[in-house]
């Protein structure tokens, strides 16, 4: 964010704050009285309003599958939907400071909810926690958890979402995780960038993409040419099965090697950073990826 924006808009969020006072309803609730709560990104913000259910009202302040959460500028829209929660979902582990400091410029800032310290992770781990099975469970359980400390009287409520969410709403996911990592467990994949490594690491996959090159291309720096040449030799003598890309996030480096991959026969399939399209739930946006990826391992293996 520019330093010319962000002063401008802190300045903002305190006088809406002023503005936006209690409702009848109490603090941090609508006036129907549902809790107010914010989602840095979509991604989060999806499972949050599944848990929560009709208790909550959820905003997603990213939710445009073209918008980059690493370089957003958010809106006076945006600060008025966090002066008004009562509870907040960012990601952390540096990949939405901008969330942090319109929520830490808030007099009366909402009570937060990072998921990099519900994995006890920091800046320089992976921040795409979402493509973490383990990590989604956590984030649902402390998810329930802040509900029911926020709102005692719907203790049970939030525990019965939270339960109807991981064994009906992630049952064709589990479903499909437990099987890919079944039939292709120890097969060697590429990738485009870091977002895929904690999928890869649930799915008993081989990401051999030099590390260097993952990061590099997830923080938008140059991989350098050691990493350019390994990537390059790995799809050129075809030692990966199937490439997997992050669509949207395809630099020049990214384009070439997917080039290469079809050139070579080898199974190419894509991975986005945010849920595609736009308002679609966590589940189904992650169950059209592996199913994506299931049958381009099923390629590879026939091929």
């Amino acid at each position: 964010m520019s330093a010319r924006v962000l002063p401008l808009l802190l300045a903002s969020l305190l006088a809406i704050a002023g503005l936006i006072g209690c409702s009848d309803a109490g603090p941090g609730k609508t006036a129907t009285g549902k809790l107010r709560v914010v989602a840095a990104e979509s991604t989060w913000g999806s499972i949050a309003a599944q848990i929560g259910g009709d208790r909550v009202e959820v905003t997603d302040i990213i939710s445009n599958p073209a918008a980059d959460p690493h370089d957003y500028e958010p809106t006076s829209e945006d600060a008025r939907a966090i002066a008004g929660a009562q509870l907040a979902f960012v990601n952390g582990i540096g990949y939405d400071f901008w969330a942090t400091d319109l929520i830490e410029a808030n007099p009366a800032p909402p009570k937060v909810v990072e998921v990099g310290r519900v994995g006890a992770l920091g800046v320089g781990d992976n921040p795409h926690q979402w493509y973490s099975p383990a990590a989604v469970r956590r984030v649902a359980a402390r998810m329930n958890l802040v509900y029911r400390i926020a709102e005692p009287e719907g203790a049970a409520y939030f525990r019965q979402r939270r339960l109807h969410f991981e064994r009906v709403g992630l049952r064709e996911y589990d479903e499909l995780i437990a099987r890919i990592r079944s039939r292709f467990g120890g097969t060697p994949v590429g990738a485009s960038e870091g977002i895929f490594a904690p999928l890869a690491s649930a799915l008993g996959l081989r990401l051999v993409t030099p590390p260097g090159f993952l990061h590099a291309v997830s923080e938008g720096t140059e991989p350098t040419p050691a990493d350019k040449t390994a990537a390059d030799r790995q799809i050129a003598d075809r030692q990966i099965a199937v490439w997997v890309y992050n669509s949207q996030n395809t630099t020049p480096d990214v384009q070439r090697l997917n080039d290469a991959a079809e050139a070579a026969g080898i199974p190419v399939t894509r991975v986005t950073e945010m849920p595609t399209p736009e308002g679609v739930s966590f589940q189904v946006w992650q169950v059209r990826q592996l199913r994506s990826l299931e049958a381009a391992l099923e390629k590879a293996r026939g091929r």
